[in-house]
């Protein structure tokens, strides 16, 4: 996307013209997305940063910001364009990318942060969008009503009102041009709610978020938060978010994780006039520093010293340049970080080292942990569901265990709600045995064990001790149950007794008898287990056999059916007896089949989750007893569980296509079920509900109603 290196970068050439404003999710991770903006200068990648130029004052010159650090799209401000003689007739004559010899995407403010600084700007609505459209911007900035947090809440109403009267008006005067529709409303949640509804309603192009410059210069990161959570949920999908003056690298990680695109800041060149170095962890000055805290290439040879024996200008230039490449840099590790599945524990990691960045991670974390009460609560509850909806149950990778508030990443809670939601308990008693004491793959350790026990008795319930849950043995290789990586201290301690029975009443086990058994005193296990359980009659010297290794893997089918299927777990019991399964060399389950031969489903090594096949989908479509979805709308998971897997209808247009495979694009989607999440198993039909193919949704229920542009559903098989 970025070269990053100096020397000539061609200029871009234009998007295609049906394109033009739209907004394509190329991956994502949650709530994080990596995108793209298609404009007449070329593709926007984001996120981005959109570093600021004033036409006036260049400490980094806009063509080298193209050549040497790739950046795509910069922010000017019109308002100084246009009161500027000179420059205003410079720009009309030749365009603002002339003006400012910059090729690639420019997006220019309206002069609504002049309006901040000084109290009130010359130029009227309609003015200056007709400038900005006359100058060739790419996108243009509406003239909202900025509203401060030390504002009153009738003013910020006011304020609020006035900047959506001005919507309509501005995007007749864009006349077709991409235009910004802000979102204000201060410190006040509900208006800020209202702002984004009311916003969402006009044909913006991108939402940014704005007047927040007050609070990130307290650094009041917890604010800054709620302004994100009370306005995102309310904002259209396929519209990219910009944090309006948010450039600092300290912030990138944690807003990129909750949705944010964009990124705008003259920080780079601000506080290099103020001799302060930026870093992904806070703000540096240079007076007294002896050493760097960062070596970035543009420091790379020099010395604290001698940068502070530099002249002011050469100075400048050099911490300007630096703080251009830590931004950068940041930029790049966070898009890997989506890339990865990994954008969480990296706000995760760099909430904790700033304090009031920490304040904020950490309320963030208890979201899932407050109730109902009040407004706020029931606010934030919304938005903590939010967060979550867009978030994948089942993907690779495991948990990098950080800390106690790894728990809480919301991959892993989603994680743990499927799970509690869909498996439903194989044993006929109400016994449980919880094993403890060691990481996985506990079939290494105890697996001989536990086929010994159910061979003899399906009067106790097994389950592993992990540290973010109690974890089924029919999905002992779940992730990310199973994919932990941290100390082994995490296994160690004994589980509480209470913590176990919350865990089991989650998973709808009440039972009379638990008993905790650590793993490391392997030779003991079985004896303790008949003293626990002297009326099960078992028996230390059991011979075991075939059956008692096919008995786990039935049970492992049936649990994997429930949770990735959503199957409802007495048909899968009916279903699958007299299968088969065909193992590895290693005596891995590799192929399920039912007692016809019929080859229905795979589980999967690198995540315990399971492979449909075409033939499975065709005979999970045949237990269906909902009706055909009509609409988008979302519910909570709990009121669908074993249903069957979600439905997604397309148009018949589309139909022939994904017979033959090829992925189902936003645009043709008419409807879904109501449990449709991203990253679960679903199946694709006509209108007259016939099966054409299977494969894992690619978004949320808003964006499948959202978007326009990009893959909706990965189709596994097409079935013709």
């Amino acid at each position: 996307m970025t070269t990053h290196l100096e020397g000539h970068r061609p200029a871009p050439e234009s998007c295609r013209e049906q394109d033009i404003g739209r907004f394509e999710i190329l991956h994502s991770d949650g709530r994080a997305r990596l995108g793209k903006i298609h404009t007449r200068h070329g593709p926007l990648h984001t996120p981005a940063l959109l570093p600021v130029v004033n036409p006036n004052i260049r400490t980094i010159e806009p063509r080298e910001m193209w050549n040497r650090w790739g950046i795509e799209g910069l922010i000017t401000n019109s308002y100084i364009i246009w009161k500027h003689e000179e420059l205003s007739q410079k720009a009309k004559q030749d365009g603002v990318h002339q003006l400012i010899n910059y090729p690639g995407v420019v997006v220019c403010d309206s002069g609504t942060f002049q309006s901040y600084i000084y109290g009130d700007v010359e130029v009227k609505v309609e003015e200056i969008i007709r400038f900005q459209k006359e100058i060739g911007v790419d996108v243009a900035t509406m003239l909202d009503v900025f509203t401060r947090p030390d504002m009153s809440r009738e003013e910020v109403k006011k304020g609020v009102e006035l900047t959506v009267e001005r919507a309509q008006p501005s995007l007749l005067a864009a006349d077709g041009m991409m235009v910004n529709g802000p979102i204000q409303g201060g410190l006040e949640w509900d208006l800020r709610e209202l702002s984004a509804t009311s916003m969402s309603e006009h044909g913006f192009s991108i939402h940014p978020i704005g007047g927040i410059v007050p609070v990130m210069e307290q650094q009041r990161y917890l604010e800054l938060l709620k302004v994100m959570l009370s306005s995102m949920p309310h904002l259209p999908q396929n519209r990219p978010v910009h944090l309006f003056g948010c450039g600092h690298p300290m912030l990138f990680p944690m807003a990129i994780a909750l949705g944010v695109d964009l990124f705008d800041s003259a920080a780079y060149a601000l506080f290099a006039r103020d001799d302060r170095l930026l870093t992904p962890w806070g703000t540096v000055k240079l007076e007294g520093l002896e050493h760097w805290p960062l070596t970035t290439p543009s420091l790379f040879g020099t010395t604290p010293e001698q940068v502070r024996a530099m002249d002011d200008g050469s100075r400048c230039r050099i911490l300007a340049e630096h703080n251009l490449d830590v931004s950068i840099a940041e930029l790049d590790r966070c898009r890997q970080a989506v890339t990865d599945g990994t954008i969480w524990e990296l706000a995760e990691t760099r909430s904790q080292q700033h304090p009031a960045l920490r304040e904020a991670f950490l309320w963030l974390n208890t979201l899932s942990k407050s109730s109902e009460k009040t407004d706020d609560e029931n606010r934030w509850n919304k938005a903590h569901e939010w967060i979550l909806e867009a978030n994948v149950a089942q993907r690779g990778g495991g948990v990098r265990f950080i800390s106690h508030e790894s728990n809480n990443r919301p991959w892993v809670e989603v994680a743990r709600k499927l799970l509690h939601q869909r498996w439903k308990a194989s044993s006929e008693g109400n016994n449980v045995l919880i094993f403890y004491g060691r990481s996985g793959p506990w079939r290494e350790k105890v697996g001989s064990l536990v086929r010994r026990i159910r061979a003899q008795t399906s009067d106790i319930e097994i389950l592993v001790h992990t540290p973010i849950g109690l974890l089924p043995w029919a999905l002992e290789d779940l992730n990310p149950f199973a994919h932990i990586q941290g100390s082994s201290m995490l296994y160690r301690e004994e589980p509480k007794l209470e913590w176990c029975k919350r865990e089991l009443s989650n998973m709808n086990l009440e039972p009379e008898k638990i008993m905790l058994l650590d793993m490391n005193n392997k030779s003991e296990l079985m004896d303790a287990i008949i003293l626990e359980f002297p009326e099960l009659q078992l028996h230390e010297d059991h011979e075991q056999s075939d059956e008692d290794i096919r008995t786990i893997e039935i049970e492992q089918g049936i649990a994997r059916l429930a949770l990735f299927a959503n199957l409802d777990p007495s048909i899968a019991v009916q279903e699958l007896v007299g299968c088969t399964f065909i193992h590895t060399r290693t005596g891995r389950v590799k192929n399920i089949l039912l007692n016809d031969g019929r080859h229905i489903a795979s589980p999967r090594m690198r995540d315990g989750g399971l492979s449909m096949t075409a033939i499975g989908a065709e005979w999970i479509h045949s237990f269906r007893k909902e009706p055909l979805p009509e609409e988008f709308e979302n519910e909570v998971l709990e009121m669908n569980t074993h249903k069957g897997p979600p439905w997604v209808v397309i148009d018949s247009d589309a139909v022939p296509f994904v017979k033959e495979g090829r992925n189902v694009f936003h645009g043709f989607v008419k409807a879904v079920d109501s449990w449709l999440r991203p990253g679960t198993y679903c199946h694709v039909v006509d209108e007259d509900c016939q099966l054409v193919g299977h494969g894992t949704c690619m978004s949320t229920i808003n964006g499948m109603k959202d978007h326009n542009k990009g893959v909706a559903i990965k189709i596994r098989n097409g079935i013709k």
